[in-house]
This record gives C-alpha cells, structure tokens and sequence, in this order.
C-alpha cells in the first residue's frame, strides 16, 4: 500500500530528560486556525529506539534522532489522541524504519496500518523495566508506561497533562478556546480525553499506586520530582479521592 504522509510541522529539539530518555515538543494542527503542542517521547535501549506519541520530525531533526540510535518500535498509548489525527505519523515512522507498531487491544490506525505488538499489563514492552498501565474504565483504550528507574518515570498519553500555559507553538485560537476550557492547569487531567472517555475514579485510585516521581506527558511539561504528590492533589480536588 503506498501511503501518503503529512508534512512535519513546526517542532523543537530532542531534549534528553534521563539517561536514554528524551522528549521533543512539535505541534499538530487539528481544525483550520486551532494549532496546538504535542510531544513525542524516545526511548533508547541499547542501540535501539521506542517512539512513543510520534510527532514527525524535519530533515534535520531526524538525522537527530538517527544520532541517538536505531527506530525500531512505535507506540500508540491513547486511542483518542489528537481525535481524528490519532496516529498521524505513525504510517511515516513504521514505513521508514520498517518499525513495529505497539498498541493496546482494540485501537484502530490510520492508513491501513496494523497493531503488531498487543500492549498489555502482563504482556512484554519494547523495552526494560516497564510496565503497562491500562485505563479499566475508559470507553476508548487509554494507556502509562512506568519506566522503573530513576523513582520512576511514568509516560502519558491524554489522561495525564501538563500545560502549564500556551506555548509557542499554540495559534491565538487554540490557546482561547483551550484556556476557557480548562486545559491550562498545574499536573491536570486532560479534560478533552476526561470528557469523552469517562473514565472512573477507581482508575485514578490505581494510577497511585505505581511507584513514580516523575511525568513525560505527550501534552505539556514534563513533571520531574514532584509528579505523584502534584497528581494526588488534583485527584482529591476534582476526583474526591
């Protein structure tokens, strides 16, 4: 099947957060005028590299990547990420680097692409010392990873978000209609994802009780020390726990 992909759109560097983690915010148009940030999380294992939330790079930012190891695997933690643009630079990445396609049971891709990995919470990663953390409750699969090292990093999809403001890469429509909607707060519940997929709070009660200090959301800034205390608040405030 010859696929046709998007152009890569406005995006930062790779920045590494820990040994052999990194992260790199781009950006994602999702209707005309509403232009918003994304981040794309790599993990390296040796010589090979997981992309988690693909954001297409440019030219110059995947000679980049290609410095930091081989793409051997792609995976997709969130079934309602970016709506309709769910996946959108999966095709690319997996038909560049003839990678795997990771996902949780009952997702659907763009483009004719199929899961070749199942993710789930007793099945294997595409790398060590992790786990999977499935969403029970979610009408649309929604999934963490927790890295076990360094206290422990957890990686999010939508559920777990943090924009702290707009950034650079926010059009002026995008950051009005986000900001009266709730998405700019402190270690948030990502409330688009909350709205649709109506998860319970019993999930909520689960994700703390992973071990974790840290956060790499795909949306907003990583979280680095304090993440488990700053989400165990918003739990209690709009949750109840």
């Amino acid at each position: 099947m010859i696929r046709e992909y998007p152009q890569a759109t406005p995006h930062g560097e790779i920045k590494q957060i820990f040994d052999d983690v990194f992260i790199v915010t781009g950006s994602v148009v999702m209707a005309p005028g509403i232009q918003l940030s994304r981040n794309m999380i790599i993990v390296r294992e040796d010589t090979s590299l997981t992309l988690i939330s693909t954001v297409r790079l440019d030219d110059k930012g995947l000679r980049a990547l290609e410095t930091l190891g081989d793409v051997k695997n792609v995976v997709k933690l969130g079934a309602y990420h970016l709506g309709d643009n769910n996946g959108i630079d999966d095709p690319f990445y997996v038909d560049k680097y003839n990678a795997k396609l990771w996902a949780l049971p009952d997702m659907k891709h763009l483009q004719g692409l199929s899961t070749t990995n199942l993710l789930t919470p007793e099945g294997e990663l595409p790398f060590k010392d992790a786990v999977l953390f499935s969403y029970e409750t979610s009408k649309k699969p929604e999934g963490l990873i927790l890295i076990n090292r360094a206290g422990g990093i957890l990686i999010s999809c939508d559920s777990l978000q943090n924009w702290l403001e707009p950034d650079e890469y926010f059009s002026d429509l995008a950051a009005s209609v986000m900001g009266k909607a709730g998405f700019f707060r402190t270690a948030n519940i990502g409330p688009e994802w909350l709205r649709a997929c109506e998860p319970k709070a019993p999930d909520f009660s689960r994700v703390l009780e992973l071990e974790f200090n840290h956060l790499l959301p795909s949306h907003g800034k990583p979280i680095i020390a304090t993440a488990k205390r700053e989400f165990a608040a918003t739990f209690k405030k709009f949750l109840k726990l």
